[in-house]
């Protein structure tokens, strides 16, 4: 493997406040080329995993070495395509999770929820039909249909080109601020106690925080999941992402399932949150002693900072889905990448947490969010771009845009020497004979 391949482990080990010198422990291999697109998708990938296995045998106290397999790497970023129920393919997006044109540009919705569902329904005016909401959105402005859907509190995002996300107030906010935080925040002992598994307590949704949370699990943690009784997971995500966990159901606002939560609380090391900013500021969940570590998707900061969102939707606000495909015909990433790449980022800051916290005392605060690796897939790495290995020239032939040659040395020439002629027009004679 090739430079390349291990600088996006160093970056990223190194945003954790990583040891630089455990990056020679990590042994890369297997089949290459997957997840292609044309931003760095596995390189993110790549060393998204790779921090977590290095924060795994540093907080466990392992030597290595760790091992990344690209083909192991690219499967778990589609897990939730590869699930099967009995057979049975899973519901990944809903009917009315989608691109839709609008009159002056795309709008993608997620509305696999019922009740997002219920929200988009309600701000557009429309019964549930694929053609009446097409017909609502086609008749809007993208920016209109996104305010409005979300005032309402459905999900609707207007399509940006990197460009227009950067010129805005949240893409500013985004910009200006490091991949992840990590904080000390007082001189509280540390709650993991030795001899018994880490106590995580997981109060997350759909991907992002349930990859860390099923990471956690793998790797010898208790992890005990809490959902409202009235809006439980996604059956399809608790399948693919349930595996490791044990789950319950508690209404916060109950004041017996409050206690009961409290004291689930009063004795858990980690605790893990995915809703938005501000969602569970009500219920009081300090602990001295206590990780925590907060994901959100568009940032607990700037104008975008309380609402909701999923990676689908961060790849179009970000001009990631412009990107990919282009402002008249978005595409998107070939996986949810930054749902899964911020879960492995976010299993690697807890684990990196509770190894200084082991030496230093103290309660910890990690915070995450999708856009935040949006920022860093757009700009961290080099990407490909066919520009830079093109060239032009004059001829008989007329102006010429062609692919230089990939021959390349030291002192060797950077083009050939002369432009492709009118074929048959030459002379049956050696040049300069």
């Amino acid at each position: 493997m090739n430079n390349t391949v291990r600088t996006g482990t160093e970056l990223l080990w190194s945003a954790l406040g990583g040891d630089p010198a455990l990056v020679d422990r990590v042994e890369y291999g297997g089949v290459s080329g997957l997840l292609p697109a044309r931003l760095p998708v596995m390189d993110l990938a790549r060393g998204a995993v790779a921090a977590c296995s290095l924060a795994a045998v540093e907080h466990a106290g392992l030597p290595g070495p760790v091992r990344v397999d690209d083909g192991a790497v690219a499967t778990a970023f589609v897990s939730e395509r590869h699930l099967r129920v009995d057979g049975r393919a899973p519901v990944n997006f809903a009917p009315l999770s989608r691109f839709w044109r609008a009159a002056d540009g795309w709008v993608r919705t997620h509305a696999n929820y019922p009740h997002h569902q219920a929200a988009l329904l309600a701000a557009l005016g429309v019964p549930d039909s694929v053609e009446a909401v097409a017909a609502a959105i086609g008749e809007r402005k993208a920016v209109e249909v996104e305010t409005a859907v979300y005032a309402a509190g459905g999900l609707a995002v207007a399509l940006r080109t990197p460009g227009e996300w950067a010129a805005g107030e949240q893409g500013r906010e985004v910009a200006a601020r490091p991949l992840l935080s990590r904080e000390r925040l007082d001189e509280a002992a540390p709650r993991a106690e030795a001899g018994r598994p880490l106590r995580v307590l997981d109060l997350t949704r759909v991907i992002a925080g349930p990859v860390a949370t099923r990471t956690l699990a793998l790797l010898g943690a208790d992890v005990l999941r809490i959902d409202p009784p009235g809006n439980p997971e996604l059956p399809d995500q608790h399948a693919d992402t349930g595996v490791g966990k044990r789950t319950s159901a508690l209404d916060l606002d109950r004041p017996s399932d409050r206690r009961t939560f409290d004291e689930l609380l009063d004795s858990a090391d980690v605790l893990v949150t995915g809703f938005r900013p501000g969602a569970l500021d009500r219920f009081d969940l300090e602990r001295p002693g206590l990780v925590t570590a907060r994901l959100s998707a568009w940032g607990d900061y700037g104008p975008w900072g309380g609402r909701r969102g999923f990676d689908s939707l961060v790849q179009v606000a970000t001009g990631i889905a412009a990107v990919e495909g282009s402002a008249a015909e978005p595409g998107a990433l070939p996986a949810q990448a930054l749902d899964h790449g911020t879960g492995y980022l976010l299993a690697a800051a807890v684990l990196r947490s509770l190894t200084e916290q082991r030496a230093e005392g103290g309660s910890r605060l990690v915070r995450l969010a999708l856009a935040q690796t949006g920022h860093w897939l757009t700009h961290a790495l080099p990407r490909y771009e066919p520009e830079r290995y093109l060239t032009e020239s004059e001829g008989p032939l007329g102006r010429l845009r062609h692919a230089l040659s990939p021959v390349a040395y030291e002192g060797g020439p950077r083009s050939w020497s002369r432009a492709p002629g009118i074929a048959g027009a030459d002379a049956p004679e050696w040049a300069g004979a």
